[in-house]
């Protein structure tokens, strides 16, 4: 017994009163958290599911698909949301969301009960980071002035934005894409695309004073994405389900101290599928 005792009293204690909490209106989910830069974390949550050969293709006409979110039970628990949206071709998606004291879990099942081909190739959760990094809301003043404290990884180096060869062309700009290793260069964002190549699919941004990091990595995942309303993504793969399939995805949204090393040992943990 008194071993046991000892072992307990080593164990980390957290503070519930700063751990997270998770609450959605129908469109957006929040997640908040009393140490939070900024306050709360607002994401369009989802944004769009996703036609292929989105890359040059009119957003509306082409490549966005209608769906309707509806939430299931529990109705009022701030640490677990359920969420299940309908797409126009019948495509189900079930979201469990779950908070813990310093990441939000996401766990989706995605599934075909018709008996045609899924258009749904791939889906976005556009996460707002304006405050967290220290500036404004979504669509205000220089939509490039939070880009420095934004990063992703290439050759498994943590590199700053603006990139090199930072491409400003597209049918819709300003914006940058990047394709990972496996997805079609046809199939992404119609913002400027890179010409570079992630190694990681961990993509995030310093807090204001650089004291905290907020980073995001989904499985599968389709791209990465620097957009217009101070926001980052990491965008989930879908590819288009079969009649009858049932897909598993998982996402996770980390808001933690300023250790990229140990950021890293965490995701790569949580993500043993994006190992080299």
């Amino acid at each position: 017994m008194a071993s046991l005792l000892a072992c307990l009293l080593l164990l980390p204690v957290f503070d519930q009163a700063d751990s997270l909490t998770v609450h959605h209106d129908g469109h957006y989910l929040e997640i908040r958290g009393s140490n939070i830069p900024g306050g709360p974390i607002r994401i369009n949550y989802l944004e769009a599911y996703c036609r292929a050969g989105s890359t040059d293709a009119d957003w509306v006409k082409h490549t966005v698909i209608s769906h309707t979110c509806k939430r299931l039970a529990p109705p009022n628990d701030a640490k677990l949301i359920r969420l299940r949206d309908t797409l126009v071709d019948g495509l189900e998606v079930d979201h469990t969301i779950t908070a813990h004291s310093d990441y939000v879990a996401f766990e989706l099942l995605a599934k075909n009960p018709t008996t045609n081909r899924s258009e749904a190739h791939w889906a976005q959760p556009c996460v707002r980071v304006g405050p967290f990094t220290g500036y404004g809301g979504d669509f205000k003043g220089n939509l490039d002035d939070y880009l420095p404290k934004c990063f992703l990884f290439f050759e498994g180096k943590l590199t700053r934005m603006p990139t090199d060869n930072w491409n400003k062309k597209a049918r819709y700009t300003p914006g940058q894409v990047w394709v990972p290793k496996g997805v079609p260069r046809d199939d992404a964002n119609p913002r400027p695309l890179s010409d570079r190549v992630p190694s990681s699919g961990l993509i995030g941004c310093f807090s204001a004073n650089e004291k905290q990091v907020l980073a995001m990595a989904w499985e599968p995942y389709q791209e990465l994405f620097q957009g217009v309303a101070r926001c980052l993504h990491s965008d989930f793969r879908l590819g288009g389900l079969e009649p009858g399939t049932v897909r598993k995805i998982k996402g996770r949204i980390y808001i933690v101290p300023n250790d990229i090393p140990a950021l890293l040992k965490r995701y790569q943990a949580d993500f043993p599928e994006h190992a080299p």
